[in-house]
């Protein structure tokens, strides 16, 4: 159960604040300790530096919020500065994994969309941090204004509470937590309002690959009776079969709307703390691939067909581009 907002901005925050201000202060000892213990792969030293550099980072956009918020303005300008500042972010974060975890994105194929339509981009989700490279792409990249879809927990980091709470955004509560429509009806509230310059993020799939989560997935749908889409789900290795309904009602909703899909690998199989310990640094490339379908090509039928195609498409995509440890 997500604590009231009141609670988490007189309580998590100031803890977001204590634990970076003694992390800092411990950071010279934490240097030391990652330099002695260091193996040729330097692993707790990149963590160190990596986490000391996202505490100081969260902390610094907490305050700006907090100028902002006093500052005022329109509600266009607000918007505006709010964008601003997570790009910022969003730039140096990319910055400092590049340079502490050795992240290298290669696009394959990038968004060619038509300046001054909007667009949903519906994107597979697998591997740590994959939402953050994405939106840093549409934000920092592409030049778009995100909305994004996202799980209610990530309001537990102050950072994301604050900032995104003050973005057109969209929580999604827990599987059982809230009822089927209300989320498809928040989905297509988000999409109503999306204009030229703005991307609406979906992860169809609900949430990040993993083996077992593909098991329950095609169980799921067995039980639901839909043994056609179980049994395309059981063919597809390397996603989630993805959930039609949100992603349908944003494309209703939104009829000027062209569509973007997003398949990505590189990072998809580290499932575990140990799985990310034991890549670092990253020895193989995070690559991506961008597919623009124009508003005239989505079919007035069979869209839920249509999107189980196209994540065959990406499931086949990840199989033939996954790249190979040099470990």
């Amino acid at each position: 159960m997500l604590p009231p907002r009141f609670v988490r901005r007189l309580v998590l925050t100031p803890l977001l604040f204590a634990v970076a201000i003694a992390a800092v202060a411990a950071s010279p000892l934490l240097l030391l300790i990652g330099v002695v213990a260091a193996g040729h792969r330097h692993r707790l030293l990149r963590v160190v530096v990596l986490t000391v550099c996202w505490l100081a980072l969260e902390c610094a956009v907490l305050t700006t919020c907090l100028g902002l918020w006093v500052a005022g303005g329109s509600t266009e300008t607000v918007r505006a500065r709010h964008y601003a500042l997570c790009g910022w972010l969003l730039a140096r974060v990319d910055a400092v994994a590049a340079r502490t975890l050795g992240l290298v994105v290669e696009i394959q194929e990038p968004l060619g969309v038509v300046p001054g339509r909007p667009v949903i981009v519906l994107s597979r989700h697998g591997g740590p941090g994959d939402s953050l490279l994405i939106v840093h792409y549409l934000l920092n990249v592409y030049g778009r204004r995100p909305r994004i879809v996202m799980k209610a927990a990530l309001q537990l980091d102050p950072t994301a509470d604050v900032l995104l709470n003050r973005l057109p955004n969209a929580f999604v509560p827990p599987n059982g937590s809230a009822s089927r429509e209300g989320i498809v009806d928040e989905i297509g509230r988000l999409a109503t309002g999306i204009g030229p310059a703005d991307a609406l993020l979906i992860f169809p799939e609900g949430g990040n690959f993993t083996p077992r989560r593909r098991v329950r997935a095609i169980r799921r749908l067995r039980r639901q009776g839909r043994r056609d889409a179980a049994e395309r789900a059981r063919n597809m290795a390397n996603v989630l079969p993805p959930r039609p309904a949100g992603s349908l009602a944003a494309i209703d909703a939104a009829p000027q709307a062209d569509i973007v899909f997003v398949a990505h690998t590189g990072v998809d199989d580290l499932m575990t703390a140990g799985d990310i310990w034991r890549s670092i640094p990253l020895d193989r490339p995070l690559r991506a691939r961008w597919w623009w379908v124009p508003r005239e090509e989505i079919p007035e039928d069979g869209r839920e067909q249509w999107l189980f195609d196209w994540w065959e498409k990406i499931d086949a995509w990840i199989a033939d581009n996954r790249p190979r440890s040099a470990v």
